[in-house]
């Protein structure tokens, strides 16, 4: 399938990005493609104008920093799975970003480009709602940050500005001896989740959970964070009981029904990929917590 006739426009820097998104109605930019382009194709999408953004070199790449991981917008996937930095400091990405498409699809999505799509079942999402991730966004008028937590408006819908660009994404790694684990179930490999679970575990050194953060995605419009379970956890011992009754939080999640998922399945699937997240989690966690 064609898509619809659209001008393209190929910007080097991103003050030249910036000042075509200011300019032009009805502009979109184009990241990897690898979303927007089957929508465009599809007739979902009909921008007059594309912004291309795979020749500004300052938009990508990973910086390592004393407390925090920046990730240029334009960074591939691909890279993201092989970067040594990104598979020590964010643990909790690296895991999902196996599971994010096919190697072809992960050559050529980014992280930006993820994100602005927003669909709730894109692993990367996910993931950046369990970090509290903050995403950075740069328009003509200036930067502006925002935590993720803020960053969905509605299904699909970024905090986002017409004339705006997201530039990167600031992540807050977790002290190392933390336990951290993705799951989801798909219909395919490759495929979006239908639910997918992650969580993060840090105990202290008697082997009590000191701090825990538990996210479903593909549930609703959003990632939901598990923020009642989370804190009930805080001074518990990690055993299998205690890990069952916090995945047993998610029945209270009030999921979506689509064409192929009824709500009251993806309510039973939250429950039982958030328990096996919890447990490969916490059984990274004490292992870590022993050899120290």
């Amino acid at each position: 399938m064609k898509p619809p006739v659209f001008k393209y426009h190929d910007p080097h820097t991103l003050e030249d990005a910036l000042g075509l998104m200011a300019t032009l109605e009805n502009a979109r930019p184009l990241a990897g493609g690898q979303s927007l382009m089957a929508m465009i194709n599809m007739r979902f999408a009909f921008p007059d104008h594309l912004v291309d953004l795979n020749r500004i070199p300052e938009l990508a790449g990973v910086v390592d920093s004393s407390s925090s991981l920046h990730i240029g917008a334009m960074t591939r996937q691909r890279d993201l799975e092989f970067s040594p930095v990104v598979t020590q400091k964010l643990p909790l990405m690296a895991e999902a970003l196996r599971h994010v498409g096919h190697r072809q699809t992960r050559n050529r999505g980014t992280i930006g480009g993820s994100l602005c799509q927003l669909d709730p079942s894109a692993e990367l999402v996910t993931v950046s709602a369990a970090y509290d991730a903050v995403v950075e966004i740069a328009s003509t008028r200036g930067r502006r940050e925002i935590d993720f937590g803020d960053f969905p408006l509605g299904y699909m819908m970024p905090n986002v500005e017409p004339d705006e660009l997201v530039v990167g994404v600031r992540y807050t790694p977790w002290p190392e001896g933390h336990g951290a684990s993705f799951v989801e179930l798909a219909r395919r490999h490759g495929d979006f989740a239908i639910v997918s679970a992650a969580a993060m575990l840090l105990l202290d050194s008697s082997g009590k959970i000191s701090r825990a953060s538990l996210t479903l995605g593909g549930v609703n419009s959003a990632p939901i964070r598990m923020r009642q379970a989370e804190q009930w956890l805080i001074g518990q011992v990690p055993s299998p009981p205690t890990l069952g009754e916090a995945a047993e939080a998610c029945r209270d999640v009030d999921p979506m029904d689509d064409a192929f998922v009824s709500a009251d399945y993806r309510r039973q699937v939250a429950v039982v990929m958030m328990r096996r997240a919890l447990g490969s989690a916490a059984e990274r966690a004490r292992a870590a917590h022993e050899a120290q």
